[in-house]
């Protein structure tokens, strides 16, 4: 393993960047907005070390809220680069006065940044990725990571060859505190062994605000690959598969004849050896929800299921991080907004102790492989 990292450094490190007053999160109307509601992110009393990182590329919002968990769990923000006048300025209003870099060569040839992280277009997303990791740098990506099967195969030949970790912000896991509490309870063995997982994941499309590259499918990748990305990560850390394969898939543009390259619908299922998944995604929020999506996810177990109510409940109780449990005790309704999201100390401890508790690398690339297969060999519906 290359570039190993000397904890004694790390663990003194002081915070260098100033943040914003004003915060970012994701709005209740698009779902990856800018917004000025939440906190500024600090290191939380669990995060062990302090960890240089640097983010290169700002074409996703999501990029907020990635930065955000690593300072959380200890990474300290010591340059970015994009060059994007007004990406810059948004980002330095959140996060102050953090050097910009000359080019992303700058970042990636200093060896204080142990770890980049990155939102670029998501065709550009692995590419940055390989390289990160052959300057001996992990690498944490936004999904989706990668929008090939080629683009897989170089990825993993890159883990392979340099050590370093290839890893994926799959944030309606990692980073809703609804799902974390899910894991912690099939962990338990609270609803015994979850033999299949449902995942119905709508998103609002909200037009006039995407990019061009948004609307290209070479770009983004395609439905399943991009937004149904979660849904697999889901699927593979619920039901604990360490091999899976696609049984059936189909994407269609039902709705959006200007963007013919554009999908608007996707679903699929997977089994793997442990179990069976149905995903289905879509951008078909309607206007009078009062969020982006109304994401579910249903986790079948041998003594019980859960469902969980991501972001909204629509029967009317208030907020997101919705529970709902039926076992052999019962049936129970958890409020899990105060549960906290370990994602962030995890990784960062894991940079630095070369483990892989806050993510798998194999189930990480495991789901990418799944839907880009899905993607792959994708029907077209009857109505497109």
């Amino acid at each position: 393993m290359t570039n190993a990292i000397d904890r004694r450094a790390l663990i003194g490190i002081g915070l260098g960047a100033g943040f914003a007053a004003d915060a970012f999160a994701q709005s209740a109307g698009q779902g990856n907005a800018i917004s000025e509601v939440a906190a500024p992110a600090r290191p939380e009393p669990t995060a062990k070390y302090r960890v240089p990182f640097a983010v290169i590329g700002l074409d996703h919002a999501h990029i907020y809220a990635i930065t955000d968990a690593i300072i959380r769990g200890g990474g300290v923000l010591t340059a970015f680069y994009a060059a994007d006048p007004a990406q810059v300025a948004t980002f330095r209003k959140r996060y102050g006065t953090v050097r910009l870099a000359r080019s992303e060569a700058e970042i990636l040839e200093d060896k204080a940044i142990k770890l980049v992280a990155g939102a670029p277009i998501p065709d550009l997303r692995a590419p940055l990725g390989i390289r990160a990791m052959r300057a001996g740098k992990d690498f944490l990506s936004d999904k989706p990571a990668i929008t090939t099967l080629a683009q897989l195969a170089e990825v993993r030949a890159a883990v392979k060859e340099t050590g370093r970790k290839f890893a994926v912000m799959y944030s309606e896991r990692l980073e809703v505190p609804a799902a974390v509490m899910a894991g912690d309870l099939i962990k338990q063995g609270a609803i015994g062994r979850v033999v299949q997982t449902i995942n119905i994941a709508p998103h609002r499309v909200s037009a006039p605000s995407r990019p061009a590259w948004f609307w290209d499918k070479p770009r983004y990748g395609g439905i399943l690959t991009d937004i149904g990305s979660h849904q697999a990560d889901q699927f593979v850390f619920y039901t604990g598969s360490k091999r899976a394969q696609v049984v059936a898939a189909q994407t269609g543009n039902l709705a959006n004849p200007d963007h013919p390259s554009f999908e608007d619908f996707g679903d699929m299922t997977v089994v793997g050896d442990g179990g069976t998944g149905y995903i289905r995604v879509d951008w078909f929020t309607p206007d009078g929800l009062p969020t982006w999506g109304d994401g579910r996810a249903f986790l079948l177990g041998t003594e019980g299921y859960i469902e969980l109510r991501k972001y909204i409940d629509v029967t009317g109780r208030p907020g997101a991080n919705h529970l709902i449990i039926a076992d052999k005790t019962g049936v129970r309704y958890m409020d899990c907004s105060k549960v906290p999201l370990p994602f962030g100390p995890q990784f960062v401890t894991d940079i630095v102790e070369r483990t892989s508790v806050a993510q798998d690398q194999e189930g990480a690339l495991l789901a990418a492989e799944l839907v880009l297969m899905a993607q792959a060999h994708a029907t077209r519906p009857v109505l497109a």
